[in-house]
C-alpha cells in the first residue's frame, strides 16, 4: 500500500498493489505544471483510491489526456488518459519510503536547456 498527498494536504491519496517505477517525462506540458520535468509512477486506476479530494481539480490538457491537480495549493498529483486503465501519480507527492528507483527519460528532445541528464539511465527521444 502506497500513499500521499499535495502541499496543502487537501489531496490524499492511496493506492493498493504494485507502483512501477518512475519515469521521467520532459515533454513542455510537464515541464508547464511542474517547472521543470515531472517524475510519474504508474498504477492500476481502479487501485488509486482518493482519501480527500475537495480541492482536487481535473484540466484535460489535450485531447485524450487529462491532469489532476490541487485547486488550493496548485500540486500537480496525477496524470491519465482517456482509454487507459492506468493513471500515473506524482512521484514526489508520494509518502516516503517509497521503495522505487527512476527507470527511464522519456521527450528527451523536448527537455530544457538548463540541466543535463548524466545518470546513465535508457532515454527515449518521445514517449
Amino acid at each position: 500500500m502506497s500513499s500521499g498527498h499535495c502541499l496543502c494536504g487537501g489531496v490524499r491519496y492511496q493506492i493498493a498493489g504494485e507502483l512501477a517505477d518512475p519515469i521521467a517525462c520532459h515533454c513542455t506540458q510537464c515541464a508547464r505544471t511542474s517547472g521543470n520535468f515531472a517524475a510519474m509512477a504508474a498504477c492500476r486506476s481502479e487501485n488509486l483510491r482518493l482519501l480527500t479530494s475537495s480541492t482536487l481539480s481535473w484540466y484535460q490538457s489535450s485531447d485524450n489526456v487529462e491532469r489532476g491537480f490541487c485547486s488550493r495549493c496548485g500540486g500537480n498529483l496525477f496524470w491519465r488518459e482517456a482509454a487507459s486503465t492506468q493513471t500515473f501519480v506524482a512521484a514526489g507527492t508520494l509518502d516516503q519510503p517509497t521503495g522505487l528507483r527512476l527507470s527511464k527519460h522519456i521527450f528527451i528532445g523536448s527537455k530544457s536547456d538548463f540541466y543535463d541528464l548524466t545518470d546513465g539511465l535508457p532515454q527515449e527521444k518521445e514517449g
